[in-house]
């Protein structure tokens, strides 16, 4: 068993008559590193979810995603996955300067409708450190035709993994879209989607 829960989860645990359930959750489904199974689900998703919180405790959700398994396993405590070229805001980065702990959630929707939980430690490493730890034909598969940009990557050190049951997870079916990794064009970004511009309350 790992950790027992922070204390809020005890003690609305206690408060909702829960603890037993807790308690065999915990001893039975959570680990503090990636056992095989997990591993290899990982190097087969295209996507993952990331919360990070600053060192006041404000919160972000981010998404990112890349070719099947842009996500690495180094083993079974260390992930690391390459920073995109985005918006140039770096909220999830500048949340790591200030708090290293980051949540990911990894979800196939296509197959097994499942999710992955895998909290931990975060660090921001260069380039330099990213190609002594990720076999170079990855590198450049991930890069393929200069369209994925990275300078910065983020290394995880794992320290809970449990699964998120498929029970309200839809299956979902995967369509043919050209992704323009990289771009710049506003247009084949979105745009101004929700007309934020210039809005006012």
């Amino acid at each position: 068993m790992t950790k027992p829960g922070s204390k809020g989860e005890r003690k609305l645990q206690k408060k909702h008559n829960t603890r037993k359930s807790a308690d065999s959750f915990y001893n039975s489904q959570m680990l503090d590193f990636l056992n095989p199974e997990m591993q290899k689900f990982i190097s087969a998703q295209e996507m993952v979810f990331l919360s990070t919180a600053d060192a006041k405790g404000e919160c972000d959700a981010s998404f990112r995603a890349g070719p099947k398994s842009f996500v690495k396993v180094l083993d079974n405590k260390t992930l690391v996955f390459p920073e995109f070229k985005g918006n140039g805001v770096m909220a999830s980065l500048g949340n790591i300067t200030e708090n290293p702990q980051i949540g990911l959630m990894f979800i196939d929707f296509y197959r097994s409708s499942i999710g992955l939980h895998v909290n931990g430690k975060a660090e921001i490493i260069s380039e330099k450190d990213a190609s002594k730890l990720v076999n170079p034909i990855d590198k450049a598969k991930a890069e393929k035709d200069g369209q994925h940009k990275t300078k910065l990557w983020i290394k995880v050190e794992v320290e809970e993994a449990f699964i998120h049951c498929s029970k309200h997870i839809p299956k979902l079916k995967k369509q043919e879209k050209t992704i323009h990794w990289g771009t710049d064009d506003e247009k084949l970004k979105g745009g101004d989607f929700f007309k934020a511009r210039g809005c006012k309350p």
